[in-house]
């Protein structure tokens, strides 16, 4: 068929014949050069959308990637765009950084008024991209994020108990300031006693238990010169009936505070007045002979506190272990082993299995070590905590090492006492200058050892719910990842509600959800993972959004929830992403797309309609590896029709690679080439016809209908139109036709 659309390649002809300036006619004949002789087919051409057979593909649509702003002036390109296709894509123009600005203002002007034009030029609109972790306002949405102010009141007084001495002596007896317990304690009752306690310096203080004739010693606990958290769990050899704090070898102020003692299973506390509120000291004395003071002082309250935690995979529920690790008998230290599901504390999940044989020779022949990437340093606060049990009752100890094996301290975090039935261990203190390494090696404490090669025969042991916190302070505390969350989700939904309510119902197809896949497989399940701030470079890091890392992988079924509340009753949500197509990992990315749909609809009220595959190829001159592209985009065809989703191509374009692997610019293009692009556009456009069911056939659109300038951003240069840059049809137009066509 025949046009008289001004962009044909016989008025590529007419500009070139009329360009003579000569001032007299020729006496000679003049032939047409070949080179515009083998465009005058493509006048034979119709508009590309003439192409497309309705009655057999109702739900198609063909459209084009655009400019907004070039297409708002509505002058030739739009026009252009009108001619063609049956709608559009916005490049940028409906993509978050492109509406929210940094205070989370969203201007939708743009947005609307390309809605508008779409709608007076009878065109639809295909919405790309809700959610993304490219072109996000990160400033915005990290802004969201920043730490809370606390409020201070510098006049705000709490009441401690202090012990004052005057100058260290040589023993650490010779201090001691002695509670006695209203009821003693019960032998082989497992205790925890918790307090905030600082120092006027860095000191260890000995916490003893005393019955009248016997005493019980350690665990020692560090204090630094700022409030922090002491937790300690023991369990008396005999029905102790004192507390000891001995502190003989320090010289200064020792303050105490929120001191509570409980029995396991109880949460009564067992000391009177802890909080020391109560102008009162019942219980507390020293020996008359100790040299000290001590009483109950008004200080200044201290900043605000928070745990930020260091063990990955405390939970067990991953396959990380690259914070645990174990030796069995004598065999390590190597990645500990995760048991089997219902192993865990909560009879469902799973836990950490450590193995100990007959006939030790000593007890750290079975260890099972808890490690940190980030070292603790003296006088770094800490928590820890874990669940643990054993297949018989034992003993343990606690040392402090550097990696796991490195040992520096016979004491860190107590001596736990496995029973049968799961127990919880709960410690919290300040790294002592011994445990970082000590004064000729220094470098801090990066493992807790459990020796485990106690009982003298085999025994196995259970470890789940591990943590391991550094204490930070401050005037202002981070969120925390329930408040991240909480806060991202509400962001989510006023992004898309904004959205939903510029479009005003007209824009009934969306990218949900942009390339959501990585082309990684860390743990080894064969699904690529999601895409993640851990998982790119740190340029990437540095300059995306990836809302997983706040969201889990939740955030994809969030975007759809908020996309079906706010939008039209038929909209249609599709997954969108690159290289699914690609032959160097057979399809695999596809392939993972495909499991985390499956995935994301697990919940049975998360629908996604469709997938979207860029295919932003290239034709390779080397015929080997042009018949390998071809091979996998029929098995990219033949995966997703076997889904049964809507099937989009959202963003086709073209390069260009010669024989040798180099790319071609578009000056550079032969006749030959030309050809060969063309062949291969007509090949895609077939294959998708031929493969995918009419049912599923829901649209392709070309991203880049005029070649890419040489200063583009993308594929800058690059032969990747159907027409040039002066909007004259190429010999792909003629493939893509014939594809549309099926001819």
């Amino acid at each position: 068929m025949k046009t008289n659309n001004k962009w044909l390649a016989g008025a590529l002809v007419l500009s070139l014949l009329g360009s003579c300036t000569d001032d007299h006619v020729l006496d000679f004949e003049v032939t047409k050069p070949a080179s515009i002789a083998e465009m005058e087919y493509l006048n034979q051409y119709d508009a590309l959308k003439q192409y497309i057979d309705r009655s057999a593909d109702p739900n198609f649509k063909l459209g084009a990637g655009v400019t907004v702003s070039e297409y708002l002036k509505k002058d030739g390109y739009a026009h252009f765009i009108n001619e063609n296709f049956d709608g559009m894509t916005a490049g940028n123009a409906m993509k978050h950084s492109s509406v929210v600005g940094d205070n989370g203002a969203m201007n939708f002007g743009p947005v609307v008024q390309f809605v508008d034009a779409a709608k007076e030029a009878g065109l639809e609109i295909y919405g790309h991209t809700l959610v993304w972790h490219s072109q996000q306002n990160k400033k915005f949405l990290e802004g969201l994020m920043a730490d809370k102010e606390m409020e201070v009141d510098p006049d705000a007084a709490e009441s401690v108990l202090v012990a004052t001495t005057a100058a260290a002596n040589a023993n650490v007896w010779d201090y001691q300031l002695n509670y006695v317990l209203p009821e003693p304690l019960t032998e082989g009752v497992e205790y925890t006693i918790k307090l905030r306690a600082k120092a006027s310096e860095a000191y260890t203080v000995a916490f003893w238990r005393y019955d009248g004739t016997s005493t019980d010693y350690g665990p020692d606990f560090a204090v630094g010169e700022d409030w922090g958290d002491v937790a300690i769990s023991f369990t008396p050899s005999m029905n102790a009936t004192t507390l000891q704090f001995c502190f003989g070898t320090f010289g200064g102020k020792l303050y105490f505070d929120d001191l509570v003692l409980t029995a396991a299973g109880s949460e009564d506390n067992l000391v009177a007045n802890g909080s020391f509120e109560e102008d009162a000291l019942s219980g507390w004395e020293k020996p008359s002979w100790h040299d000290f003071s001590f009483g109950i002082e008004q200080v200044a309250g201290g900043p605000a506190v928070w745990y930020t935690e260091r063990v990955t995979n405390g939970d067990v529920e991953g396959d990380d272990l690259s914070s645990f690790f174990a030796t069995e008998a004598g065999d390590g230290p190597k990645a500990a082993t995760i048991g089997a599901f219902g192993t865990g504390a909560d009879g469902v999940g799973r836990a950490i299995v450590v193995q100990s044989g007959d006939n030790p020779a000593e007890e750290w022949d079975t260890q099972f070590f808890v490690t940190v990437s980030e070292p603790f340093m003296e006088g770094d606060k800490f928590r820890f905590s874990m669940k643990y049990k054993a297949a018989k009752e034992a003993g343990s100890t606690s040392q402090a090492h550097y990696e796991p094996g490195e040992y520096q301290h016979y004491e860190f975090v107590g001596q736990p006492q496995f029973t049968t039935e799961w127990k919880t261990l709960e410690y919290a203190g300040t790294i002592s200058l011994a445990q970082a390494g000590g004064e000729d090696n220094p470098r801090g404490a990066k493992s807790i050892a459990f020796n485990l090669a106690v009982l003298g025969e085999a025994n196995t042991y259970y470890f789940d719910d591990i943590s391991w916190a550094i204490e930070e302070s401050g005037n202002k505390i981070p969120l925390t990842p329930e408040e991240k969350a909480d806060t991202l989700t509400w962001a989510m939904e006023t992004w898309i509600a904004g959205m939903m309510e510029a479009t005003d119902t007209y824009v009934t197809e969306w990218d949900v959800v942009n390339e959501a896949i990585s082309g990684a497989d860390s743990d080894g399940d064969g699904i690529y993972d999601l895409w993640s701030a851990s998982n790119v470079s740190e340029q990437d890091a540095l300059n995306n959004f990836y809302w997983g890392d706040y969201l889990g992988e939740n955030y994809v079924r969030q975007a759809v929830a908020f996309a079906r509340q706010y939008g039209p009753e038929n909209v249609k949500l599709f997954i969108n992403d690159y290289n699914l197509e690609s032959d160097w990992d057979d399809n695999q990315k596809l392939r993972s797309l495909i499991k985390w749909i499956e995935k994301w609809e697990e919940d049975g009220v998360t629908v996604i309609d469709g997938i979207g595959t860029q295919m932003h190829v290239s034709c390779y001159m080397n015929p080997e590896t042009q018949a390998k592209k071809e091979e996998h985009v029929v098995k990219m065809l033949e995966l997703m029709a076997a889904t049964g989703k809507l099937v989009k191509i959202t963003e086709l374009d073209m390069g260009l690679v010669d024989a040798e692997g180099e790319p071609v610019k578009t000056g550079d293009v032969t006749l030959e080439q030309h050809k060969a692009m063309s062949a291969y556009y007509k090949f895609i456009l077939q294959k998708y016809f031929e493969i995918i069911p009419a049912e599923q056939r829901y649209g392709i659109t070309h991203w880049c209908p005029l070649d890419s300038p040489e200063s583009s951003s993308w594929r800058g240069g690059e032969p990747v139109g159907l027409w040039s840059l002066d909007k004259y049809r190429k010999h792909t137009y003629a493939g893509f036709a014939d594809g549309l066509s099926g001819e």
